[in-house]
């Protein structure tokens, strides 16, 4: 699935041991965290574990995995440990992308690229300079997909808010990739991990503003989240019944449901039967 996930599972890398549990979870990436989930005094052992992992499993190829879910890693912003962390990155062929948070700028994106051994990169939308910059940083060709890191994102703008207090920014990081040309971005994760009805409403949500996935913090979150982003039994009946109205009609005027099919129409049904999978 590799970078038009829909559920990309965050993992600390100080249980490095677990990736191939992780990479069963059904998640279409998952997000080995060097971060985040990783405390200041165990930066370097949890380096340490992930590159000892990387070799168990994968061994010395040369090649990424061409199939199953995507190994992404999220390294650290800036000094001491993000060299270490890129250099680790561009050592191991089965890191598929690097997730850079703090995203900011073009220039850190290039430098980033530079180091991992220039793989493909997630920007991490979660600071106002990076929302500010969101086009400088979604334009540059290292740049794959925007993530929104709207936990980080609230503590910097001051935000206590997680719906209609976030909805312009979510906007504008939508907006950001279609003119970029990146697949629709990577929503922000939800805390809440115990009701996957939250997670479920959280995740139509942003499919709803355009968003083609959501960062996921547990493995229960998976679930949800991949079937808010895919089409439902409905929206591909509906589908397949506009498409073979439109064949049939052979460019002439036609209506399915009682409604006129134009263009567009056929087109968002087309895009639906695409997403099946």
């Amino acid at each position: 699935m590799g970078l038009g996930a829909r559920a990309a599972l965050f993992m600390p890398a100080t249980r490095a041991d677990r990736i191939p549990k992780a990479l069963a979870s059904g998640a279409d990436a998952v997000i080995v965290d060097l971060e985040d989930a990783v405390a200041p005094q165990d930066k370097d052992s949890a380096r340490a574990a992930l590159d000892v992992a990387l070799v168990h499993q994968h061994g010395a190829s040369a090649t990424a995995p061409s199939a199953g879910p995507a190994l992404w890693v999220r390294v650290n912003a800036g000094a001491p440990w993000s060299d270490q962390d890129l250099a680790l990155c561009a050592r191991h062929a089965a890191v598929q992308a690097v997730v850079v948070p703090k995203a900011e700028s073009a220039q850190q994106m290039q430098a980033a690229f530079e180091e991992c051994g220039r793989k493909p990169l997630v920007a991490l939308i979660e600071t106002a300079e990076g929302y500010a910059r969101r086009d400088d940083v979604a334009s540059h060709p290292a740049v794959k997909r925007l993530a929104f890191g709207s936990i980080d994102f609230q503590l910097d703008l001051g935000i206590s808010g997680e719906g209609d207090a976030l909805l312009v920014f979510r906007s504008g990081l939508v907006l950001a990739s279609r003119l970029a040309g990146l697949p629709a971005p990577l929503d922000g994760v939800t805390v809440e991990v115990a009701n996957p009805e939250v997670v479920a409403a959280d995740a139509a949500r942003a499919r709803a503003l355009g968003f083609g996935g959501k960062l996921c913090i547990h493995p229960q979150q998976v679930g949800p989240v991949n079937a808010a982003f895919s089409p439902s039994p409905a929206e591909i009946d509906w589908a397949q019944r506009v498409v073979a109205a439109c064949e049939a009609s052979a460019g002439a005027a036609v209506a399915v449901d009682g409604k006129m099919v134009d263009r567009p129409v056929l087109l968002r049904a087309q895009a639906l039967l695409a997403q099946q999978r």
